[in-house]
């Protein structure tokens, strides 16, 4: 939106874009137990840790609030893999990449020795685990998944030298049962599932959502509630039915969004055709 549409409402932001500060991002209770253990446990121990949950429903959200609470730890080292489908030599470019280390994708022995040099060296200076970070790691395939068990322990398994925190959907959770990841799904320690949201937890994030971008009363009660009940608990649901009705509220120069501009921008469905005789 421009500047002067957000000015109409009051508005710092798009409050339901993907791009709201991270001190806008709505997080459940629940989810600040998963916190603490990888803050207390696995970042001094390493090992893997595991975010599932379906489409829309809070996972990717989840690791980008961790990551910014992990950049206040001292000594702390993070790494995102941004192209979670690549084949094993792009997968170890991009280590090298993340982790300061140029790499040769044809020689894998190389680069497995030295990022674990790498890592090590990090673990011994400063008793932390570097932390990597794979969002949509269902797209990983089987073999890197597998690559990746092996690169992250030495010694007969008895030291880990890197956190892994991945995200994914149904699809990662049947992947790590197949018989050739269950070295991987075995090693899991720490777990979360992201849930559909109930309608007092979406409201609590939608008003999150628009008081943080400066116009808590950017939307009526009545219009919240009814955007809630329609959501079906999935967060992406509702900043997208949410966005659509800003957007037509600009158009029409309304003050507010109300209830009734959400029956113009989402009208019932009119029945058509004759009624069957019985």
């Amino acid at each position: 939106m421009n500047k002067k549409l957000l000015a109409l409402y009051g508005l710092k932001y798009n409050p339901f874009t993907h791009e709201v500060p991270i001190e806008a991002l709505y997080q459940h209770p629940k989810v600040e137990n998963f916190y603490w253990r990888i803050e207390n446990s696995l970042l001094r121990e390493g090992g893997f840790a595991l975010v599932s949950g379906e489409p829309g429903t809070g996972k990717s959200v989840v690791l980008r609030l961790l990551a910014e609470r992990l950049k206040d730890i001292r000594d702390t080292q993070i790494g995102v893999i941004a192209h979670p489908s690549a084949k094993l030599s792009d997968f170890y470019r991009e280590l090298g990449d993340i982790f300061g280390v140029t790499l040769n994708g044809n020689n894998r022995w190389c680069g497995f020795k030295t990022l674990r040099e790498r890592w090590l060296a990090h673990v011994e200076s400063t008793l932390l685990r570097p932390v990597l970070f794979l969002d949509e790691a269902q797209e990983m395939p089987v073999n890197v998944l597998s690559e990746l068990r092996l690169l992250t322990s030495m010694q007969f398994d008895s030291r880990v030298l890197l956190s892994v925190v991945m995200a994914g959907d149904h699809r990662l959770t049947e992947k790590l049962r197949r018989e050739d990841l269950m070295p991987l799904g075995s090693r899991i320690k720490v777990r979360l599932n992201t849930e559909y949201a109930s309608i007092d937890q979406l409201l609590g994030c939608l008003q999150q959502l628009i008081t943080s971008a400066g116009n808590p009363r950017l939307m009526s009660q009545e219009l919240m509630q009814t955007v809630c009940e329609h959501s079906m608990g999935n967060y992406r649901a509702l900043c997208l039915m949410s966005a659509e009705l800003l957007a037509m509220a600009a158009q029409q120069e309304r003050t507010q969004l109300d209830e009734k501009l959400y029956f113009e921008c989402f009208p019932l469905p009119t029945p058509t055709g004759k009624r069957k005789r019985v």
